[in-house]
């Protein structure tokens, strides 16, 4: 992740706590995107469960065709925000869903037999629909999000795929989470392997998300081979949809330490909270890079950093510093842009961290701060 540009921020003119994107690193991103979409000659969407800040949606649109959405709501934002493309999955479509939902997508994609024969009549002609295999093979340890795990819900299974049906032209799975194109290679060839003759009855493809295309070392020249591959032996169209690919490393969170407190370990109270505001620290679980920071008994002075929630297990982790923390010292954590927004919560009535663009002049400037009433607004 490049430090340099965040070094630069005045923090002392920062609030927090903040999430803050930088554009110059956000287009950085984009433009491999894009180098990836012109050279393999695939269709690229930005997937909203992972990044959807709207703000940066100009000039995301610059580079991607359009947005994948799980929910009605993400599909109005794409189709409102976004204004390009809108291909919506959900592992089941309610009715009220299905009644928004074909007011705004472009394409439909049903998570199994059954909910598309309930929708089918009801689908104008103008939106192209698809149904989501399961693969069976994954190579995602953590069985949170892994959608081949067995017993899930995601996707149909060989075992019970009839075969595609009229209406449906084309297929999506998902099998990756923060992967290389190796392992891409691999769930390709089940998929061919247990799908190939259906490959030949369809006119299109999504192969998901989890591609860790922006990721220093990703081999993209294979993932391009990929792409060339399928559009050559079956010709179909192919769509990627990365959200964290999006967002890699252009993001951070800035928190402040408000106490330290002492019980075996000196533990730092923030004012942000793993708990509410990066909530994947817990549920994946891992540690997030902060500048300055080492290992704990790495550098001079340790601490536990820790939310200022009530919940005993919020948690970040244990960090190493050469000069102390105290009340007032701001932290910067790396990498806080992807599925830290999009999953934030106000337990405990925790205000939510204000968001805040850099811009390639250095300049920085508040998008949204939060208030009571944003807390209020979503009681009754």
């Amino acid at each position: 992740m490049d430090h340099q540009r965040f070094s630069r921020i005045d923090l002392k003119e920062i609030p927090t706590p903040c999430y803050l994107v930088d554009e110059e690193l956000l287009e950085n991103n984009l433009k491999l995107l894009e180098r990836v979409q012109q050279d393999s000659g695939r269709r690229i969407l930005l997937a909203l469960k992972a990044f959807s800040m709207f703000s940066t949606f100009p000039l995301i649109r610059r580079y991607l065709r359009g947005v994948s959405a799980s929910s009605p709501h993400e599909a109005r934002l794409g189709k409102e925000e976004f204004k390009g493309e809108v291909h919506t999955y959900a592992p089941a479509y309610s009715e009220a869903d299905m009644d928004e939902l074909v007011q705004i997508s472009d394409v439909l994609i049903f998570n199994s037999f059954g909910q598309w024969g309930r929708y089918r009549s009801r689908i104008p002609n103008s939106i192209r629909c698809g149904l989501r295999i399961n693969p069976g093979y994954s190579e995602i340890k953590v069985d949170l999000y892994n959608p081949c795990a067995k017993k899930s819900r995601l996707g149909i299974v060989r075992s019970q795929f009839e075969g595609i049906p009229e209406g449906i032209s084309g297929l999506h799975f998902h099998a990756m989470c923060e992967q290389d194109a190796d392992t891409l290679e691999r769930i390709m060839e089940i998929v061919e392997r247990d799908f190939s003759s259906f490959l030949h009855q369809i006119d299109w493809i999504n192969l998901g998300d989890g591609h860790h295309i922006t990721r220093p070392g990703y081999n993209v020249d294979l993932l391009i081979r990929i792409i060339r591959n399928i559009r050559e032996k079956y010709g179909l169209e192919v769509f990627l949809e990365p959200g964290e690919a999006v967002a890699l490393n252009c993001g951070i969170l800035v928190a402040s330490v408000i106490d330290i407190v002492e019980n075996d370990i000196r533990i730092a109270i923030l004012d942000t909270s793993a708990e509410a505001h990066m909530p994947d620290v817990l549920a994946m679980p891992y540690r997030p890079e902060i500048i300055g920071a080492a290992q704990p008994d790495k550098s001079q002075h340790t601490y536990r950093l820790a939310g200022p929630t009530c919940l005993a297990g919020d948690v970040i982790g244990d960090y190493s510093f050469d000069e102390p923390l105290l009340p007032g010292s701001k932290l910067v954590f790396l990498d806080m842009a992807h599925y830290s927004m999009v999953k934030n919560n106000t337990f405990n009535g925790v205000c939510l961290p204000s968001i805040l663009i850099q811009d390639k002049l250095n300049r920085t400037r508040i998008v949204r701060q939060f208030k009571y009433e944003d807390y209020k607004s979503r009681l009754s």
